[in-house]
């Protein structure tokens, strides 16, 4: 083969690759941007994507079947559309990348609605209060932020807490150890290693910890604290371009929250072991 040939055929594949991906990022841009809602109702379906780890808001139970607080609410929203939400578990710190390549519909598992994740996503109006907690063993003897000095924390990939640790490093990441923190693929794995002492703290939304600490059969042995974190609300999340799923989303929304069907929901899952994080949302309107 003579290097001229050789030279063709390498601007020849070259070109190729450029064209393909130049196709591929148009699909993306174009499916963040078109509105799927008759799409989703011609279907009957939509796909939502969670972390199956996330108690008590999208998990998998010991039967193997998706539930929680978030799995009864989008089912009780859909139902009267007539569309059936599939449930996708996906790896959290990607929830923003698989729903611009369109494998889900949705992000709907405690997603707080922070100002970096809006620059991406759209939200649907808020439904659950949330914030972040520093869960320590007492035995450790840390009682506050301040207390993390020179000490290992541990957080989710991708939570909003890694993302309130690197917005503000003069609250916590400044503090523990090496300046960085351990990440966890769940909150679960994460419980398990402050339990063994691996690590001091770990810095977890507030309802996925008094959920967890609540139903141990020790709840005495954790200490919670809070710092100066803002506080967080959960919504629905989408791309940008499906505004009427999100009318559709807020519609529910307002409706279950008038018919006392969301209170319920709340209740089921919540109960009275500590305070329920329920937003009025009545108060909220379209952005």
């Amino acid at each position: 083969m003579n290097k001229r040939y050789l030279k063709f055929i390498i601007l020849f594949l070259s070109f190729c690759s450029i064209f393909i991906l130049s196709g591929c990022q148009s699909l993306t841009q174009k499916a963040n941007t078109q509105d799927n809602w008759s799409k989703i109702k011609k279907n009957k379906k939509v796909t939502i994507g969670l972390d199956v780890t996330f108690v008590p808001m999208g998990y998998e139970n010991k039967s193997g079947q998706i539930t929680g607080f978030d799995v009864d609410l989008a089912k009780a929203v859909f139902k009267k559309y007539d569309i059936k939400p599939i449930f996708q578990p996906i790896d959290w710190s990607m929830n923003v990348t698989e729903l611009r390549n369109g494998t889900i519909d949705l992000i709907w598992n405690g997603f707080s609605a922070t100002p970096e994740r809006k620059k991406n996503v759209a939200f649907s109006n808020p439904y659950l209060s949330n914030e972040q907690e520093l869960v320590s063993l007492k035995s450790s003897h840390i009682n506050n932020f301040k207390d993390m000095n020179n000490k290992v924390l541990g957080v989710q990939s991708g939570s909003s807490g890694l993302n309130d640790i690197n917005n503000d490093p003069s609250v916590l990441k400044n503090r523990i150890k090496n300046n960085s923190p351990i990440l966890y693929n769940s909150f679960t794995n994460a419980f398990i290693d402050l339990t063994h002492k691996r690590i001091d703290g770990l810095l977890i939304d507030s309802n996925y910890a008094n959920y967890y600490i609540a139903h141990q059969s020790d709840p005495s042995m954790y200490k919670v604290s809070t710092g100066k974190f803002p506080d967080e609300q959960f919504g629905v999340g989408m791309r940008k371009g499906d505004k009427t799923l999100k009318d559709k989303i807020n519609l529910r929304l307002h409706e279950l929250a008038k018919n006392g069907e969301l209170k319920k929901i709340c209740q089921k899952w919540f109960g009275n072991k500590y305070k329920s994080p329920l937003l009025n949302i009545e108060k909220y309107k379209e952005e």
